[in-house]
């Protein structure tokens, strides 16, 4: 019998800081009007001191988890796709499994820079299709504004901080993720990069003085690929599905640059209003941008049971891909949980785990 991987709930979390372009003026050569010109964007969250990749995407996952009804026990595997994870490792995922208590699960970081969700959604599918596992949780989450160059106005101007997550459930009845294609140009690699902080550079003297540690771009060379792209990866998912154009309700594109959205939606021949858009508040939010937006957009109604949606991406890498979803309704099989019921246990769960580690330390220690 056929398997299908539906999204049954979702949640996003964004730092409450926001940073204008008005604020940005004071601080770099730029202004509001040669901002908005350009990327579209007014605004973006800026995570602060006590804000991580890892507690955005805690907050934005219960969240998810409360909307589908979910406890965190019954989720099977946890991916977060993020490009500034808290550390090389442990995985952020291990993290936020820690921190809801998803004792069951499974958890990795996945690394796709900007299409990085498109890539964890898929994945979470195939395994939900194949048996493997009934339900996942897929987060994109960010704290970019740690890796921006605050007097590269050509850069700072364009990313911001969140989180974003949904809850995939395996259910015998057609729809959910229809189809999905990926694929990668690493021949590009060079043109969106964080050149320090890995093997080959590890941090120093010479790669902090030389802004090694904060996001390169060729602004010009991105723009192209990016254009040509989304149209391509949005056709190509759209006929894997077996569905044309005209079938699609919305398509909820990475959240980069107005600009590179409106010339997409022309390379596609559709109206704007078939295209969801909230890059002027947010920025570019890389990996949570699609999820974000999501949550979004089912808020504004704009998402209802039986529409068929596109998600589609590109980043560094290069990577691009996109999915085409049916939408389905939350699994309402049981009372809400309250998102704040999430947090005690979980906190006691791993308060006794540590415990008890300490203390088969001390035992095994004494017994030596």
């Amino acid at each position: 019998m056929n398997r299908y991987a539906h999204i049954t709930g979702w949640g996003y979390a964004v730092p409450d800081q926001i940073l204008t372009n008005h604020d940005l003026s004071l601080i770099v050569d730029t202004s509001d009007e040669w901002i908005v010109t350009r990327t579209g964007i007014r605004e973006r969250r800026i995570a602060d001191k006590k804000e991580s990749t890892a507690s955005l995407a805690t907050d934005a996952s219960i969240r998810a988890l409360h909307h589908a009804g979910v406890k965190p026990a019954e989720i099977q595997l946890i991916i977060v796709a993020t490009s500034t994870p808290e550390h090389i490792f442990p995985a952020t995922a291990c993290l936020v499994q820690d921190q809801i208590g998803a004792s069951k699960a499974g958890a990795f970081d996945l690394s796709a820079a900007c299409s990085g969700f498109i890539y964890a959604l898929d994945m979470a599918t195939q395994a939900i299709r194949t048996g493997s596992l009934d339900s996942a949780l897929v987060i994109g989450s960010e704290t970019l504004s740690r890796f921006v160059d605050w007097a590269d106005r050509n850069t700072c101007v364009l990313f911001g901080d969140g989180a974003g997550a949904i809850v995939l459930q395996a259910s015998e009845e057609p729809g959910g993720v229809l189809s999905s294609t990926l694929h990668s140009d690493g021949s590009g690699g060079d043109l969106l990069i964080l050149p320090a902080g890995g093997s080959k550079q590890p941090a120093n003297e010479f790669t902090i003085s030389q802004n090694l540690h904060t996001i390169q771009m060729n602004g010009r060379e991105v723009f192209r690929f990016a254009t040509r792209v989304l149209v391509q990866a949005t056709q190509d998912a759209v006929h894997k599905a077996g569905l044309n154009l005209s079938d699609i309700h919305l398509i909820i594109p990475h959240q980069a640059n107005q600009r590179i959205i409106d010339a997409a939606t022309r390379g596609l021949s559709i109206a704007p209003e078939r295209v969801f858009i909230n890059v002027e508040r947010y920025g570019n939010t890389s990996t949570a941008s699609i999820p974000i937006a999501v949550c979004e957009a089912a808020a504004q109604g704009k998402l209802n049971p039986e529409d068929n949606v596109v998600f589609v991406g590109f980043g560094a890498g290069l990577t691009w891909g996109a999915s085409v979803i049916r939408w389905s309704s939350p699994f309402l099989t049981r009372r809400k949980i309250h998102p704040a019921r999430y947090r005690l246990p979980a906190r006691l769960r791993s308060f006794l785990l540590r415990l008890l580690r300490k203390i088969e330390g001390w035992i095994w220690g004494n017994w030596q």
